[in-house]
């Protein structure tokens, strides 16, 4: 089964910011720049799996991470030059603490993890547009200045 989905082009370009929204079935990414969009859905290879955690037990009750989830999430942000990381719960800070680990590269880029429900697709790329809102001022700025 295919697990990433993209839209608009069969890869992501290389667009200056990326936004992903994940949980744990799924990864939202939108890379952007100035005029242009694209998106991709990754999904998990374990949707809606789920622990019931019994009193007394040895175990920790949390679903075990999927790293295969995580690595294709990273390698679908490895091309942005400035990464923000959402979602609910605690997925988004596994997905920052698995990219530490093995994704470094990719890691370094995380200008930002911030807390959001679920946005609608049109939410999400708001909220990216007006987060890198002030980096995308400064680098214009510096861009006319240097053409002086």
């Amino acid at each position: 089964m295919d697990t990433i989905r993209y839209t608009r082009r069969q890869t992501m370009s290389n667009k200056n910011h990326a936004i992903v929204w994940i949980d744990h079935q799924q990864a939202k990414i939108f890379k952007f720049d100035a005029t242009d969009v694209d998106t991709a859905t990754i999904r998990s290879s374990h949707p809606h799996q789920h622990i019931h955690h019994k009193a007394n037990s040895g175990d920790s009750g949390h679903v075990a991470i999927d790293k295969a989830f995580l690595k294709d999430v990273g390698q679908a942000l490895s091309q942005a030059e400035s990464i923000l990381i959402t979602g609910p719960a605690g997925a988004k800070k596994e997905l920052a603490a698995y990219l530490k680990e093995d994704q470094p590269g990719v890691a370094a880029k995380i200008v930002g993890i911030e807390a959001l429900d679920h946005p609608s697709d049109g939410e999400l790329l708001a909220f990216a547009r007006k987060f890198f809102a002030p980096d995308d001022r400064l680098q214009a700025r510096l861009r006319g200045e240097m053409q002086r």
